[in-house]
């Protein structure tokens, strides 16, 4: 995974081959092909990493949901902060990649599960569905903001992430107001 983020880092990801990847890690093709038959495989193992990064960071603090969702979607972001020209590099190749999208879509969704999950929210039923795809647009509006935000601090992401997390919360609020309970 280091040699492909470090090609991603020097040149267009669309450029990387698997080839080069094995040049890069020192190993030959076929010895890396046993462990990522695709570039995709290699992703997909890599945002499994930042998934248990985000688990292995202890338990959420006290707070709000959305309180609890910031500080997990943050740990999340601080911890892709070292490859974020990397995932530049990728992210700007999606357009070019819709199978790659697709697997990485899947893989995202399953992340925002864990994510919410954590937060102590249901990702279950048509209602954490709806959790799910809402917390994983919330996230993937926020990339773009954590790519270009150079501060150690990521005060830009950070305002990002809170602006949304509270749109959408008020949006929650609004539509909860309006339902009636069933007597």
């Amino acid at each position: 995974m280091a040699a492909a983020l470090a090609l991603a880092e020097r040149q267009p990801w669309t450029r990387v081959a698997l080839g080069d990847i094995a040049e890069e890690a020192g190993l030959p093709l076929a010895v890396l092909m046993q462990v990522f038959p695709s570039k995709t495989a290699i992703l997909a193992a890599f945002q499994r990493g930042i998934d248990r990064a985000v688990l292995g960071a202890g338990e959420v603090g006290e707070g709000s949901p959305r309180d609890r969702l910031f500080e997990l979607l943050m740990r999340r972001l601080e911890a892709l902060a070292p490859h974020r020209k990397a995932l530049a590099s990728i992210a700007a190749a999606a357009p070019h990649d819709p199978v790659g999208v697709l697997c990485g879509w899947g893989r995202l969704l399953h992340s925002m599960s864990t994510t919410l999950a954590l937060a102590g929210l249901s990702a279950d039923g048509l209602r954490g569905l709806i959790r799910v795809k809402g917390l994983a647009g919330i996230y993937g509006s926020v990339l773009p903001v954590f790519l270009r935000d150079e501060s150690d601090d990521l005060t830009r992401t950070m305002a990002a992430l809170d602006g949304r997390l509270q749109r959408i919360e008020s949006v929650m609020n609004w539509i909860r107001g309006r339902i009636k309970p069933e007597t």
